[in-house]
């Protein structure tokens, strides 16, 4: 192989490994994790309810990042796993409050759960490509 060839192959290498890594996000931010078992009849209501009530609160608070639900059927009913992110521990309080490893499950939602974490867990973000 000769001198310009390879270097237009490494040269080709460095610029896709460029693009992967323009894609990843900065490190240091947290997932919060809560679950809960939804009553089948209620799992569109509690949907609903995070949508236009919890989600929309979030994008209020300086820090949050993004949210997402994750469902599956159980023998129960329907599990769900909330995820949310942030950017740090002082956004979290601005929605949990002083301690952030209590769930945030307003007395309406309790209705529409069979059982449900009382707690979250927190995970801090090592590593995360881009969409």
């Amino acid at each position: 192989m000769h001198i310009p060839s390879m270097i237009e192959k490494i040269f080709r290498l460095l610029i896709a490994s460029s693009r992967f890594f323009q894609k990843v996000k900065p490190l240091h931010m947290i997932e919060r994790h809560w679950k809960g078992i939804a009553k089948r009849e209620m799992a569109k209501d509690y949907i609903i309810h995070l949508k236009n009530d919890t989600f929309k609160r979030l994008t209020t608070i300086r820090g949050f990042i993004s949210a997402k639900i994750l469902k599956r059927e159980v023998a129960q009913g329907i599990e769900f796993l909330i995820v949310t992110k942030w950017q740090n521990v002082d956004a979290i309080r601005g929605f949990a409050g002083a301690n952030i490893d209590i769930a945030v499950v307003p007395d309406h939602v309790q209705e529409l759960m069979i059982t449900y974490d009382k707690t979250v867990q927190h995970y801090g973000v090592d590593f995360e490509t881009g969409s």
